[in-house]
């Protein structure tokens, strides 16, 4: 279910006849999104909360789609927000909507569909009892498996029902399925493909006729709801299909697709990631270039796509390596330092497919499209900055020390307190924007990373994990 933020008490009208007093307006679900989103629109609001990287995009087919009144699929590679963004659809909704008390439909009060509601609103009149519904509890979601079952998404014969006296062709016998009880609201399936064809077969005459079908008997109910489903691309998943009279179905076909701009991509990392301890833009980046030259990478399946979650769980892990480093070495501040990137390679793997025939190049690959994205980033930053006095700083035979469980000052007390290297660091705390020492030492090591990546300095690892810099030539490690 989707969770927002409740802004107003429920009203405290209790009956139909007091709904009508009120000159409440009955809306269909589709005419309650186009003019909730089109008040937006023309207030200038964005319904569109945490969704990035989509606005010039996939956000004007949607909202056009949503203007048409159609049901809409949402097509793409795992991990480009598809979920996410149907989430935001309840955004559009009233805030509340009256419903038949106790009705198993939620019903509007004007318009009761069901047997047992119409018995109940004729014979009350005025005074049928409502309830209140927030919108969050008019979304719906289903992920839809091979064992989902038409009585899960439609309706199946109660025997209990059956077993109180009532027959078999009596529309009370019904236990409506998740579609039905999603009536005035959002039903979202996501990962459609893998509901059986027979059972997709079942959402045709949901989408189309609005009427229910169950082991042979039809029950006509007015259905009011969108339907919305996502699905990885036909080409990529081999569990299965979206039926072709189902696809004609969807009103809109919407393709999404992963952050175009390096900036959205870190924005979505920011924004996602769970962070446990202070993680620096620049390393952010440097994350986010990661996943989109793993995107490209030719040894890498780019038809299963590199999720954005391949960079969160990177940040989240880099993060989580800084807290590691603080409580051992007592630091007060974690802070993550570019030796943390060493740990996102192993937990990584398992998230990306590689081609065949890269069997066992799989680190290799990795780490090699990590220290690109060090370099670029280094570029992008310090590009300009004269690194000379730290070169000849560990040319005198000073070598700094870092590590997984080397505190932020000792790397700083490494670097000495020479005039000349202390204003290239300065000059590096201001490009990348920092100020207190754990942040210093972050950026310190980030220069230093980038001299080695640039060959004009020498990086060697003992068998405890601790990472010396020094100065000797580098060996050529490329590989790709």
């Amino acid at each position: 279910m989707a969770v927002t933020d409740i802004d107003t008490p429920a009203p405290a009208l209790g009956t139909v006849g007091e709904l009508r007093a009120s000159d409440h307006v009955e809306r269909e679900i589709r005419d309650e999104i186009r003019n909730n989103l089109l008040t937006a629109l023309r207030a200038g609001d964005d319904p569109w909360e945490g969704i990035v990287g989509f606005d010039d995009t996939v956000i004007p087919q949607l909202e056009r789609a949503l203007i048409a009144g159609h049901d809409v699929v949402m097509l793409g590679e795992r991990g480009q927000g598809k979920t996410r963004l149907l989430r935001t659809l309840v955004n559009l909704l009233d805030e509340w909507t009256p419903v038949i008390d106790g009705s198993e439909l939620d019903e509007h009060p004007y318009r009761p569909i069901l047997p047992a509601s119409i018995r109940r609103a004729a014979e009350l009149g005025d005074d049928l009892p409502i309830a209140w519904r927030h919108r969050s509890e008019r979304y719906r979601e289903k992920l839809a498996t091979p064992d989902t079952s038409v009585a899960d998404l439609v309706g199946d014969i109660d025997p209990m029902k059956v077993a109180e006296g009532r027959s078999l062709g009596d529309p009370e016998t019904i236990a409506f399925g998740l579609i039905p009880r999603s009536h005035r609201g959002i039903i979202a399936i996501n990962e459609l493909p893998d509901l059986a064809e027979r059972i997709q077969v079942s959402m045709l005459n949901v989408m189309e006729e609005r009427d229910i079908q169950v082991r042979g008997y039809s029950l006509r109910l007015p259905l009011d709801v969108l339907v919305t489903a996502s699905a990885n691309p036909e080409d990529y998943t081999n569990r299965g299909r979206i039926i072709t009279p189902l696809k004609d179905r969807f009103g809109a076909e919407i393709r999404t697709h992963y952050p175009l701009d390096l900036g959205d991509e870190v924005d979505v990392i920011e924004q996602e990631a769970d962070l446990v301890a202070s993680v620096p833009t620049y390393l952010i980046e440097v994350l986010a270039r990661f996943t989109r030259y793993a995107r490209e990478h030719p040894s890498i399946d780019q038809r299963s796509g590199v999720s954005a979650r391949f960079s969160i769980a990177g940040a989240e892990t880099v993060a989580a390596a800084a807290l590691h480093r603080s409580a051992v070495a007592g630091e007060e501040l974690a802070v993550a330092r570019p030796v943390d990137l060493e740990s996102v390679v192993e937990v990584l793997r398992g998230k990306v497919e590689f081609e065949s025939g890269e069997e066992g190049r799989e680190l290799e690959i990795l780490e090699f499209l990590l220290r690109k994205s060090v370099a670029d980033t280094v570029r992008a930053h310090l590009g300009g900055v004269d690194m000379r006095p730290l070169v000849t700083a560990l040319e005198a035979g000073e070598e700094v020390l870092t590590g997984d469980r080397v505190p932020a000052a000792d790397v700083l007390t490494a670097l000495g307190d020479d005039g000349a290297v202390a204003e290239v660091l300065d000059e590096v705390a201001q490009r990348l924007e920092v100020s207190d020492d754990a942040e210093r030492a972050s950026a310190a090591e980030f220069a230093l990373e980038g001299l080695y990546l640039a060959r004009r300095i020498g990086k060697d690892t003992d068998e405890y994990g601790r990472t010396a810099y020094l100065v000797e030539r580098a060996e050529d490690e490329d590989a790709g």
